[in-house]
């Protein structure tokens, strides 16, 4: 069966060609099936859009996802979070610690908190400002701009890379290789689709990425700094192996890039999209902001799903019961989505009560630890963007990444009235 010639209600969740679509036909098909088909089975395909063999219970509504979220040992994470099965090896580079059950879990999660505290997130705050003032500076007075490209990407990039210690010179190159790791099934950054060639460019760009991390971690434990690869791999008591921030790195450094850039451009689209609620954040900043970045990544939803896998026979969720190696995706889109727990889901709306989405995954061991920090990057962006280019707007539609997994949104024309910030 071709791409083309879908059979079944949520068969398109696994077609990459058809998450191209424009998000309105994508987010009906998710409420159809909410309403009539909740948690349908659905066949694998390969980057071609054939079957391959196997299959993935797709839980689309809110109450599921939570459950199983809090249910890791019926429902793991160490047998991977995509939805194909990928060799341990290449699973490395695109997991890390998202790909562990404990006790491996709990180890790193503990060592790699130590980056993350209210008070390490604090001191970033000025840093977080000056980068948005300089890269928003940087096309301000051109009065348009890949609103992706030059300034949603580089912002979260250049703040991980500042965290980590990470000298600018290498900003190009990990923005190249992390889209290459995290948008390996696009063919504007693989273009070789052949499940050889994808798996290749994959393992190439993490062993680049790798041999950096691992050089820098050597330089920290013989000259310890005030970064976070010395935090984590030359402090006292536990620490990271060089191997282990390597994987880390490109988890994070993918997690801080993708996600938090697609949220701000989603976020544009949003303020786009309903001027009435762009208004309202625009001209009360103290009193939104807040609840506007939670609504910009419900909204949003930069990361589409993760997989869990049944941990044996006999495990039971609501009236159904599942078989040890069951694979169940949690659809993130669907449940940030679901009529139940958020009235008007597909409407942007600044004033929503939030606290409940799961745009940064449900509770549970693996609820996102950086999604403060995505915050404090989104929160500092926007008021950033109304002081500096108060009338920016996207114009076209967005060029959506060929990926179920990440919300991503590849190119995004904006325009603004032209102006000097300096």
């Amino acid at each position: 069966m071709t791409s083309t010639e879908i059979s079944k209600p949520g068969e398109e969740l696994d077609d990459l060609t058809w998450w191209t679509r424009p998000v309105e036909e994508r987010d009906a098909l998710f409420a159809r099936l909410r309403a009539e088909d909740p948690r349908p089975y659905v066949l694998e395909r390969d980057l071609a859009g054939e079957p391959r063999g196997g299959g993935f219970w797709a839980l689309t509504r809110y109450d599921d996802v939570w459950e199983v979220s809090r249910r890791p040992d019926d429902f793991c994470s160490g047998q991977g979070t995509t939805i194909f099965d990928q060799p341990a090896s290449l699973r490395e580079y695109r997991g890390s610690i998202i790909d562990m059950d404990n006790p491996e879990h709990q180890r790193l999660r503990r060592i790699v908190s130590r980056g993350f505290t209210a008070r390490s997130l604090e001191r970033l705050h000025a840093d977080v400002d000056r980068a948005s003032r300089d890269i928003i500076g940087a096309v301000s007075e051109r009065g348009e701009c890949d609103f992706v490209t030059e300034i949603a990407a580089l912002l979260p990039l250049r703040i991980v890379n500042a965290m980590m210690g990470i000298p600018q010179r290498y900003e190009r190159f990990i923005f190249d290789q992390t889209n290459i790791v995290l948008g390996a099934s696009d063919p504007e950054y693989v273009p070789d689709q052949t499940p050889r060639s994808v798996a290749t460019a994959v393992w190439k760009a993490g062993e680049t990425l790798s041999d950096l991390l691992r050089e820098l971690a050597a330089e920290r434990i013989a000259e310890p700094q005030d970064d976070l690869i010395t935090t984590l791999v030359a402090a006292q008591g536990e620490r990271m192996t060089p191997e282990e921030l390597a994987r880390f790195f490109i988890l994070l450094v993918g997690a801080g890039n993708e996600t938090t850039r697609n949220a701000l451009a989603h976020g544009l689209l949003a303020l786009t999209q309903f001027p009435d609620q762009r208004r309202l954040w625009q001209e009360d900043p103290d009193t939104h902001t807040a609840a506007a970045v939670d609504e910009v990544v419900r909204w949003g939803s930069p990361v589409l799903y993760m997989r869990r896998t049944v941990t044996r026979d006999g495990v039971r969720l609501g009236d159904q019961t599942f078989s040890e190696g069951d694979k169940v995706v949690l659809w993130y889109r669907s449940a940030n989505q679901d009529e139940a727990r958020f009235p008007e889901p597909t409407r942007f709306d600044v004033t929503r009560a939030h606290g409940a989405h799961v745009a940064f995954g449900a509770p549970g061991p693996h609820h996102c630890l950086g999604a403060n920090l995505a915050r404090l990057e989104l929160s500092v962006a926007f008021r950033t963007l109304f002081e500096l280019l108060p009338d920016i707007h996207a114009v076209g539609e967005p060029q959506f990444l060929r990926s179920n997994f990440l919300h991503g949104i590849k190119h995004l024309r904006a325009e603004f009235t032209p102006r000097s910030v300096a």
